[in-house]
């Protein structure tokens, strides 16, 4: 899936748009997608000057949103059928290494369990096969009026 399809999925745009690609996907289990993570990116203006590292809360939106699209894949849906998932919580958030300008972002997430309108996403993200960060996300998924 590229960028055009990605954003049918998400209604997140530039700069908060973090799927570049979407490699695989099996509606209803799973999905792998990638952020390269550039140097020109607003974010390192200030995080930090002088050692850039991608902060550890947008890769935790970057995996939010691959199961984003998941989640609206499954139930095929768009964000523009006035239909959102949510931050409900997140569970179990380990950070293993930092990533920086250069790096390719491997996102991963498995649908664990849906009870009513609450979803839990099981989710890695890598760097070169090596775990940058893993964790449990809550999503809420929200009819708009």
């Amino acid at each position: 899936m590229q960028i055009n399809e990605i954003k049918k999925y998400l209604p997140h745009r530039y700069p908060f748009l973090l799927i570049d690609r979407v490699l695989e996907m099996e509606p209803g289990s799973h999905i792998v997608a990638y952020k390269n993570i550039t140097v020109n990116e607003a974010v390192f203006n200030g995080h930090f000057p002088n050692a850039p590292i991608f902060p550890g809360v947008m890769i935790i939106e970057a995996m939010a949103q691959a199961a984003g699209i998941l989640g609206f894949a499954t139930v095929k849906k768009f964000p523009d059928e006035k239909t959102l998932y949510l931050f409900a919580g997140v569970d179990g958030v380990r950070f293993k290494r930092q990533v920086v300008p250069g790096d390719r972002l491997t996102l991963e997430a498995s649908l664990d369990s849906v009870k009513r309108n609450i979803w839990r996403f099981v989710c890695r993200a890598t760097v070169d096969s090596n775990l940058a960060c893993e964790a449990r996300l809550l999503c809420a998924l929200q009819e708009l009026e």
